[in-house]
């Protein structure tokens, strides 16, 4: 299948949209559902990540479906988001909960559910302690927030835990096939124009990916910035409906560290589906489908799907 002129995969009933924010800045996400309650949901932090290729072919279109209006934009260093240098995510996460609150503005959405995978879960957890009185709820699949809770000041623990490390891409279609395949369990659903699609965005945001790479350790090494990094004290006091969502499989940041956050979370409620590694939707997405649009429209899962889901059986201590 040929890609758009935009450069990106067609998914029918999936609308790729633009909007320019407050600060200047020319957004893109991807869209879909006419009415109902909104959805914002966040990408990964893997080169060539964006909304269409972490949401667009499964999660979008079925939150539409069961009554959803969905969102997923391209964050800053990432998709189609603007690359003038200005916009580049010099500041990483903590630029980018202000790019999803001016977007959030710009779509003129008072209140709504919020969820993101890895980078998009660490983004999903700064927001929504940020800016609490706008979430309704919100779900994380598979992150490391360590850093931010105090476990891992420096982030240098996360590589005792035996995860793969990404190797440097190469800016083709098929290096970046490639480097999928490390971490996504159905290797089949990589297909071509997803290859192609992620590959032209990473070349086209090299530099501003850079800059939120560079970003992440001007936060660590910055006092002034770390006090608005660290999320202890804050997410674990949170009580607005959460679940979190971490695959057995994962092994980019293994299963472990979600153990070990589950100890600090005593508000978010863990699930630990089978046959699903570090991108759950893309992994299991009939299941991760069903899960968020049941937990959107209820603030819970039932009995059954939460036994699908993989129900933490683990007794929680006072650990942090």
């Amino acid at each position: 299948m040929a890609l758009t002129d935009e450069g990106m995969i067609h998914i029918p009933g999936v609308a790729s949209r633009w909007v320019r924010l407050a600060n200047g800045s020319k957004a893109h996400y991807i869209t879909a559902g006419d009415t109902g309650p909104s959805v914002v949901l966040l990408h990964g932090g893997i080169q060539g990540s964006s909304g269409m290729a972490g949401w667009g072919r499964w999660m979008v279109p079925h939150l539409a479906s069961q009554g959803f209006r969905v969102y997923a934009p391209d964050q800053p260093g990432f998709g189609l988001a603007d690359t003038d240098e200005e916009y580049w995510p010099h500041n990483a996460v903590l630029t980018h909960v202000q790019f999803v609150k001016d977007f959030v503005d710009a779509m003129c959405l008072d209140k709504f559910h919020i969820a993101g995978n890895s980078m998009g879960a660490t983004n999903t957890s700064h927001f929504v302690c940020t800016y609490p009185e706008l979430v309704l709820s919100f779900i994380l699949i598979a992150t490391y927030l360590q850093p931010e809770l105090g476990l891992d000041p420096d982030g240098s623990k996360r590589a005792g835990l035996g995860g793969i490390v990404i190797p440097p891409w190469d800016g083709t279609a098929k290096g970046m096939g490639d480097l999928m395949s490390l971490i996504i369990v159905r290797n089949e659903v990589i297909s071509e124009d997803l290859k192609e699609m992620r590959a032209l965005m990473g070349n086209r945001q090299k530099q501003a990916y850079q800059a939120y790479v560079k970003g992440r350790d001007r936060i660590l090494a910055d006092p002034n910035l770390r006090q608005k990094f660290m999320l202890k004290g804050r997410l674990d006091t949170l009580t607005i409906p959460a679940i979190y969502l971490y695959g057995l499989e994962d092994v980019l940041i293994p299963v472990t560290a979600g153990y070990e956050q589950e100890e600090y979370l005593p508000n978010i409620k863990f699930y630990y589906p089978e046959k699903t590694g570090h991108q759950g939707q893309t992994d299991t997405p009939d299941l991760h489908n069903e899960v968020f649009a049941e937990f959107f429209k209820n603030g819970k899962l039932s009995p059954d799907l939460e036994k699908r889901a993989g129900v933490s059986t683990r007794t929680k201590t006072a650990a942090g």
